[in-house]
């Protein structure tokens, strides 16, 4: 049985202890829905208490380590040491609406001698089924105890792909509908649930053999991508390039699927 290592004993417990708050304030969400004025405002209340729990778990057990946080930005720490990226609601706009799909996103990203940034430690954790999908670099993707591997389908027509879809105030529409256009009539089909960071967790454990989307944050990508990385797959820019994170553009599949739809998606942007 695979054993977490000190570090992912820390952050596993930093969002195990927020997890349970959110379960709570989602129960509530979904009774304010009746209300005239809303949700909105609760739910942000209910994202700044769950990024608070993680800020103080994640500093006690590493208090001289910074972060990058949705909601408070950028926390100087020692600039030896990693950061913390943290994104403590990914899927607002689903717990908003009472839809249960939502999760915690914890990274660690360390600064390389050559000044080049690398995530090296990743934890997607979904309270209200109790998942939590962990990696570190060199030892693999999980979820819980059981090995994560990249779906292994090699056909765009047997394969279900995910994807964001811009909406008001955020994305190129435009840009979106033609790669749309490119891949949808190629696969057996396309999923928007709404959070990137589950997403990505997906395609590592297999259940999404794809993903693409743009003008998605750090804290949204950062664990996710290094899932997929440690499960087997690939993540590039729109490109085919290592810029995902210059560009906000992500492309993840296993190697064949990662080529193929790479195809699609540059013919769609030329």
């Amino acid at each position: 049985m695979v054993s977490h290592s000190g570090l992912m004993t820390v952050m596993d417990r930093a969002a195990r202890k927020a997890g349970p708050r959110l379960r709570r304030d989602f129960n509530e969400v979904q009774q304010l829905q009746v209300s005239r004025k809303g949700p909105a405002d609760f739910v942000t209340m209910a994202d700044q208490r769950a990024e608070q729990t993680l800020f103080e778990e994640l500093s006690r057990g590493r208090p001289d380590w910074g972060f990058l946080m949705e909601e408070r930005g950028e926390v100087a720490g020692d600039p030896n040491k990693p950061r913390f990226i943290v994104d403590p609601l990914d899927g607002t706009t689903n717990f908003l609406h009472g839809i249960p799909h939502f999760a915690i996103s914890i990274a660690v990203e360390e600064t390389l001698p050559n000044g080049k940034r690398e995530v090296t430690s990743a934890l997607v954790y979904q309270p209200l089924t109790d998942e939590a999908f962990w990696a570190e670099k060199g030892r693999g993707a999980w979820v819980q105890s059981e090995r994560l591997r990249v779906s292994a389908r090699r056909d765009l027509a047997d394969s279900l792909i995910a994807t964001g879809i811009p909406f008001l105030g955020h994305g190129n529409f435009a840009e979106w509908s033609r790669i749309f256009g490119a891949i949808a009539p190629e696969v057996a089909g396309i999923r928007r649930l709404g959070a990137a960071s589950l997403d990505l967790a997906w395609v590592a454990a297999g259940r999404f053999d794809g993903f693409w989307e743009s003008n998605l944050q750090h804290w949204d990508t950062a664990a996710g991508m290094l899932l997929i990385k440690e499960a087997g797959g690939f993540v590039t820019d729109f490109r085919g390039g290592e810029k995902m994170v210059e560009r906000s553009e992500y492309l993840a599949a296993n190697d064949v699927l990662q080529s193929k739809l790479h195809k699609l998606l540059a013919g769609a942007l030329r």
